[in-house]
């Protein structure tokens, strides 16, 4: 079976600093994969060399078994249609209404007449929790576990193949963020999509992926089932998902 997407010995630095070093990684159709680890170890540069908004120095990134490491133009167009994304913080538009901002590719991106994409929204709404009247609101309106809900929304109006998940949980107390989860991991199979999320969140990780992939070092360190991660055998990975301060992981402290 040809992978939903692979790297294949991706690097990239910005001037002296190398972010990613090598990393491979494979994701298999229609399963959920969570990349850990802690803040600046380039979980989020992975992510943007495969959306294209970043180039790798080096290495190739596959989609369908597809090079699209240095694709642009309609060629990058037509790549970016299996894609959905839930960006950190939701990131909607202020200026526009609830069913607006969900409908956004659809009618910027594919040209979709307002009504038909409109509809398209409410739907999309209602799949996430959410009644036809919010569509009427504006972002301010709305709760920080609410606008997730409508980013989640805006990922999946389009039926994407591949929905990113960037830091989906951050900023919602637990019991929010247990919510959104559930609805993740709901979304993911009722659409039939291949899922790539980005987390330091271990309780999101566990609950949301099927595989879990560790970066440290600019590298894959460990990948496997999320039900093997707590017996890893792998000392950084240990020390990551216990949240321990003693192990091969240093982090720096300011006095």
């Amino acid at each position: 079976m040809t992978p939903k997407i692979e790297l294949r010995g991706v690097k990239k630095r910005f001037g002296s600093k190398v972010v990613l070093d090598g990393v491979d990684l494979v994701i298999e159709p229609k399963t959920s994969l969570v990349i850990i680890g802690g803040s600046g170890t380039g979980k989020s540069v992975a992510l943007k060399c495969i959306l294209g908004i970043l180039r790798p120095d080096e290495g190739t990134i596959l989609v369908d078994g597809e090079d699209i490491t240095h694709i642009g133009g309609a060629a990058r167009d037509k790549v970016m249609r299996k894609f959905g994304m839930l960006f950190q913080g939701a990131a909607l538009f202020d200026s526009l209404q609830v069913w607006e901002n969900v409908a956004f590719g659809l009618i910027q991106g594919r040209g979709m007449k307002k009504k038909q994409a409109r509809d398209i929204a409410v739907a999309k709404l209602a799949q996430v929790g959410l009644s036809a009247d919010v569509a009427e609101l504006y972002p301010v309106e709305l709760s920080g576990g609410m606008q997730k809900r409508v980013g989640l929304a805006r990922a999946i109006a389009a039926d994407p193949d591949i929905i990113f998940f960037d830091e989906p949980t951050t900023g919602l107390d637990p019991i929010m963020a247990d919510v959104i989860n559930d609805l993740i991991v709901s979304t993911v199979r009722d659409v039939g999509a291949t899922a790539l999320s980005i987390t330091h969140d271990m309780t999101s990780a566990r609950k949301i992926s099927d595989r879990i992939a560790m970066l440290y070092g600019g590298r894959i360190i460990w990948t496997g089932p999320t039900a093997e991660i707590d017996h890893s055998g792998n000392p950084y990975v240990d020390q990551f998902i216990h949240g321990r301060a003693d192990g091969p992981i240093k982090m720096a402290v300011k006095a």
